[in-house]
């Protein structure tokens, strides 16, 4: 028999819900922590199954402070289920439900997990969980010393040589953090594979391709170049009731935004040097598509190809169809 646990994810605590078989619930609070990780696994040993078995933990993606918890869970052999907040958010809705706290959240993923026995997720290898490290905190050093460029344009001289030590101090991290990248994928074979295909492909520099092999992870969970694009939210979003209503927008809010982010200026620059991309970019200008449109389509058509090439194991080449349409 599953046992199903709902775990609502904060910063600081783990709201957890156990639903039982008599659909009663056992609610605990714990830390976000490798502490509170290890309390929470022995009270499910004590009151689901003894040797962890047939658990079915569901929590929503909730940036950063999801992934340890999940990682740890599905490394105890449970298995962990990481879904979309909008679709727990409609089935609370579907249900009538009025009252919204962290422990209630826990008791409806719980019931989400038992009624729609969502996908279960799969955690990265070591050298990739290493790489998602790396590559985001070398997003938020670029962001940081951004920050501080940015101030110190406008900074009064009494200060200024403080920026400039900070930003000094962020250049020697941000070389630092490339060359560990660097490194973490040449000593992993499968993701040094990956990376050389990448190469292949115009448009994709060495910042964005570290981007992606992070971001996508093991290419072989998603069933199809349409999957992935749905994942990284370049699908339509179209809002229509009656005729007070009509909303359009060319990419998902609910994406993967770093994704999407990572794919932006790539296809500006294989929009001039890779010949499929250009071609693809030529012909929508041609029929006087927006700017913005003609962007997002081409991000849409580049990821594809990035798809293609990962999925096949082969180099990119512009004369193969299979790996160039979108």
């Amino acid at each position: 028999m599953t046992h199903f646990i709902g775990i609502d994810v904060s910063k600081a605590k783990l709201d957890v819900a156990l639903l039982m078989p008599n659909d009663k619930i056992r609610s605990k609070t714990v830390a976000n922590s490798a502490e509170g990780w290890r309390t929470l696994w022995h009270w499910l040993l004590a009151h689901a199954h003894p040797q962890g078995k047939d658990l079915h933990v569901c929590m929503e993606s909730t940036g950063a402070y999801h992934e340890a918890v999940a990682t740890f869970l599905h490394d105890q052999a449970a298995t962990v289920s990481v879904v979309n907040p909008m679709l727990v958010k409609r089935f609370a809705e579907s249900t009538a439900l009025r009252v919204k706290t962290d422990r209630i959240d826990a008791q409806t993923l719980a019931r989400f997990a038992r009624e729609r026995r969502p996908a279960a997720w799969e955690a990265p290898s070591k050298p990739l969980r290493t790489l998602q490290a790396l590559v985001g905190r070398l997003d938020a050093l670029l962001e940081m010393r951004q920050m501080e460029f940015s101030r110190l344009d406008i900074a009064h001289e009494s200060v200024q040589s403080s920026h400039r030590e900070v930003i000094e101090e962020l250049d020697r991290q941000i070389k630092e953090v490339r060359r560990l990248i660097c490194q973490c994928v040449d000593d992993d074979p499968d993701l040094g594979r990956r990376r050389d295909l990448l190469e292949t492909i115009p448009g994709l520099g060495e910042r964005t391709i570290p981007q992606l092999l992070a971001y996508i992870g093991r290419p072989e969970r998603f069933k199809s170049a349409k999957a992935l694009s749905a994942y990284a939210g370049l699908v339509p979003w179209i809002r229509q009731s009656g005729s007070s209503l009509d909303q359009r927008r060319g990419t998902h809010p609910l994406g993967h935004a770093p994704l999407r982010r990572s794919l932006y200026f790539p296809a500006m620059v294989a929009g001039r040097f890779n010949p499929v991309i250009a071609r693809f970019w030529n012909h929508l200008k041609a029929q006087n598509k927006p700017g913005k449109v003609i962007v997002v389509a081409c991000m849409h058509k580049l990821l594809a190809i990035i798809f293609g090439v990962l999925t096949s194991g082969q180099p990119f080449k512009a004369s193969t169809e299979t790996l160039t349409v979108a």
